[in-house]
């Protein structure tokens, strides 16, 4: 049965429902440019009917708005997450990549001065060039220590850049798991509310957003999997659901509870001359055992830091260890060939220490490059030599790091043998043998000295290349998948001013009916009969 005021209910039900709708659509505009939000409506429904007292029908009672929903296409959200991680490994490692490029300095590269080896190794040898015209010539021998020294500090400069570059890398990796950490017990804190606010059966829409925002995040940084578990039903009849974030099938995020994922410091070098000390392992702290990174920025900074191509279990990609124990290797078979003439094995009589000092006399095994000591300083040819009984034991302990001119030659350029014959300061025989190793193919696999610095060159700029077309592309791939996302949780403004004009004049209309329906109730109470 409709009571006397029955009209004016179902319009104030009107004004009621017009003016959520309104707040809703306030909410929207406000949060247009909010990062993560997702746009919301007002689900409205008919309010539930009521019978005609003589069966013949039922009155309808106005409307309702039962829930504010969050528009959301799950299965984007998933995708998102998806190449997310792959976007942030390949991005990681195409900045990286380039800082390994920038290293080698060469003029072909970007931004570089053109001071690479490329440069310093034409001038040593140029160096040579000049003195082998006029041996005795005490300037160009200065000019050819100098030289010497220049290509030694141009193997020390890069291999301190490559151990600097790759405690960086390292120190990256702590941030990020220490960000890790961060959001797993934001998105714990926000389960509890999340839950808590919907356990009468509402949707905390915001809060969802901004666990989805933080769970994008995430996927930037490490592989992960998020989803809504079902785990039961709650006393009201509702699915009790549990959100949760794994990382290689165990659980970061479980519900209300977080595992906590942790860095320890190696206590052996995985490369033992590549490597610098103290690098970070990632590992949860719970059980100790190794968390299975196989994406994200974290996997960007391990191939990188730890690359080896495979060797001592390190990742099959070719990170700073590889490019450091390249240049040590070049440095040993360049200062075993040039001091010793012992090339691939073989001893061809064409090294520094077959040759005669300015002053007809020659040391035993007189080497033009060493390495640095224990002290810092360069190392005599004797020093150097030690109790090694092989030419190839000798180089065994050099490294770019350490690699240096030899102390004998600092201190005096007339110790460098030019001469095939101690009675001849003219004489420039092996001076020229040594001008010849400059080509000499069979000194590495790549051919001759500079063969293989431009070959290692060549390859890293081709993985640096590699590293940018796949983060182009993992970009494009992952702004597509956003531009979806927007196109069905995004604020649209005109949309949403469409949508206002709309329930601003379902309010005035029902405004208006609630004024008709007073000056009907007016009528039939105060004027009737009258």
């Amino acid at each position: 049965m409709r009571g006397s005021f029955f009209g004016l209910n179902v319009s104030v039900s009107g004004l009621f429902s017009a003016q959520k709708n309104l707040d809703i659509i306030n909410h929207n505009i406000t949060n247009a440019t909010t990062p993560g939000y997702s746009r919301q409506v007002g689900y409205q429904t008919a309010a539930a009917a009521i019978p005609m007292y003589d069966g013949t029908g039922m009155y309808g009672t106005g409307s309702v708005v039962n829930s504010v929903n969050r528009i959301r296409d799950d299965f984007l959200d998933y995708k998102y997450w998806s190449e997310a991680q792959s976007s942030g490994e390949w991005s990681a490692k195409n900045d990286l990549l380039a800082e390994v490029e920038a290293t080698f300095n060469e003029p072909s590269l970007e931004g570089t001065s053109g001071s690479g080896f490329t440069a310093v190794f034409n001038d040593f040898y140029s160096s040579l060039q000049e003195l082998s015209k006029s041996p005795a010539d005490l300037g160009l021998r200065d000019i050819v220590k100098q030289r010497g020294v220049t290509v030694a500090n141009y193997f020390n400069s890069t291999a301190a850049h490559f151990e600097k570059l790759q405690e960086d890398v390292n120190y990256r990796i702590k941030t990020k798991v220490l960000e890790v950490n961060s959001i797993a017990t934001q998105v714990k804190d926000l389960n509890r509310q999340i839950y808590t606010a919907e356990v009468d059966g509402t949707v905390a829409n915001d809060l969802r957003d901004h666990r989805t925002l933080l769970v994008d995040k995430l996927s930037k940084i490490v592989n992960i999997q998020a989803n809504e578990v079902v785990v039961g039903q709650l006393p009201n009849g509702r699915d009790n659901v549990h959100f949760t974030i794994t990382i290689g099938g165990k659980n970061l995020v479980d519900h209300f509870s977080s595992s906590e994922v942790q860095v320890t410091q190696r206590t052996t070098k995985l490369n033992a001359n590549e490597d610098v000390a103290n690098l970070y392992d990632i590992s949860w702290k719970d059980t100790g055992a190794a968390v299975k990174v196989t994406s994200g920025e974290l996997r960007g900074y391990l191939d990188v830091r730890d690359g080896n191509e495979g060797d001592n279990g390190s990742p099959n990609m070719k990170g700073i260890p590889y490019y450091v124990k390249k240049i040590n290797e070049f440095v040993q078979k360049f200062a075993m060939s040039f001091n010793d003439g012992y090339v691939n094995g073989v001893d061809v009589g064409a090294g520094h220490a077959d040759g005669y000092a300015l002053n007809g006399t020659t040391v035993s095994g007189l080497k033009f490059f060493t390495m640095l000591g224990a002290d810092g300083k360069p190392e005599s040819s004797t020093t150097f030599i030690g109790g090694a009984t092989t030419i190839p034991a000798q180089y065994s302990k050099l490294t770019a790091k350490n690699f240096s001119v030899s102390s004998e030659i600092l201190s005096d350029s007339r110790n460098i043998s030019a001469s095939g014959s101690a009675s001849q300061q003219e004489n420039a025989v092996v001076l020229d043998k040594l001008i010849d190793l400059r080509n000499n193919v069979s000194l590495f696999g790549e051919g001759s000295a500079e063969d293989f610095m431009k070959s290692l060159i060549a390859n890293m700029g081709i993985d640096a290349q590699q590293a940018k077309t796949m983060t182009d592309n993992q970009e494009t791939i992952v702004k597509q998948v956003e531009n979806e996302r927007q196109s069905v949780s995004g604020v649209s403004l005109d949309e949403e001013l469409a949508n206002m004009i709309k329930h601003q004049q379902v309010y005035n209309a029902c405004a208006r009916m609630i004024t008709t329906m007073s000056q009907v109730y007016d009528t039939l109470i105060n004027k009737l009969g009258v």
